[in-house]
């Protein structure tokens, strides 16, 4: 069975979907479609911007999930997901490629997620950390006995596992982790604590949004984040969507879920190769590819 897999945040690179663009004349009406819904010409900072450019918020999300919807979109009928998935914003691509969200509403969504995150962000400094070589359990444990706010917010695959909170908090988990034998424990580069209670008032920002927003049945089940359990229904689709932003991301969980329930092949619909490396460190038979454009 095929698992078609769509990345998130970090995977953003300069140049990123000009040969789309070049090359499919859907690709092309797309983009011009994206540059207006936007209200800013997004395809000059993809195509020309720096790394430095790509980072912005406002510009890093709907760029990644444009990315990786117009490429499947560019597949055709060569697009025939037995299931589908996406790490975190990847999510929202997952659904449109699989016909839950019209490419003009998951648009949307992903934009004003990535403003009411930066705003959420700006509200009270915080942080994330990743951690290497250490069991869950033990990570966990260890944020529930640290003071301040510390959760465990990326199950990535078994040994690395990313903590989001307070930056206090963190640097004191990180210290804990470390006596408790993690290979590394290293705050990250970024603007927030992400998927931890942090981002409240982005859930509620956002929550306003999703309800607002018509949701299909879509052509396969997605493994969302919060469950990593198949979903089909809307409801639940939406509920679970709403609740992603304070929830860990369940990577490995929902890869685990996803082989068990008969996916053999991966295909990363995106940019870079983050989730093919994580599936093979969670399942090291799993086929894995990337999509690429259809000539």
């Amino acid at each position: 069975m095929n698992a078609y897999i769509f990345p998130g945040q970090g995977a953003q690179f300069s140049g990123m979907g000009l040969d789309l663009y070049e090359n499919s004349p859907l690709a092309q009406e797309l983009f011009e479609k994206a540059n207006t819904i936007l209200g800013f010409p997004i395809t000059d900072i993809m195509f020309e911007g720096s790394a430095e450019d790509l980072k912005e918020t406002k510009v890093t999300q709907p760029a990644i999930f444009l990315h990786s919807v117009i490429l499947a979109k560019t597949l055709g009928d060569n697009f025939k997901p037995d299931m589908v998935a996406g790490h975190s914003l990847g999510e929202f691509s997952a659904l449109v490629a699989a016909g839950a969200l019209t490419f003009e509403d998951g648009l949307k969504l992903v934009s004003q997620r990535a403003l009411a995150m930066q705003k959420a962000c700006e509200i009270q400094p915080s942080t994330m950390a990743a951690v290497l070589g250490l069991e869950d359990d033990v990570v966990e444990k260890i944020c529930a006995t640290t003071d301040g706010v510390v959760v465990a917010a990326n199950y990535n695959c078994p040994g690395q596992l990313v903590i989001s909170g307070e930056i206090d908090a963190v640097n004191r988990a990180c210290e804990a982790l470390k006596e408790e034998g993690a290979r590394r424990a290293l705050v990250l580069p970024v603007g927030g604590a992400f998927h931890s209670p942090m981002m409240e008032p982005a859930r509620e920002e956002l929550a306003a949004a999703i309800e607002n927003t018509t949701f299909s049945k879509p052509n396969c089940p997605i493994y969302q984040n919060v469950t990593a359990s198949a979903v089909t229904d809307e409801n639940e689709i939406k509920a679970n969507l709403i609740s992603q932003l304070t929830a860990p991301v369940r990577w490995t969980q929902s890869v685990q879920q996803m082989i068990a329930d008969g996916a053999t092949h991966f295909t990363e619909v995106g940019p870079g190769k983050v989730l093919q490396g994580l599936v093979k460190k969670i399942h090291r038979d799993a086929e894995t590819a990337s999509a690429t454009l259809e000539a």
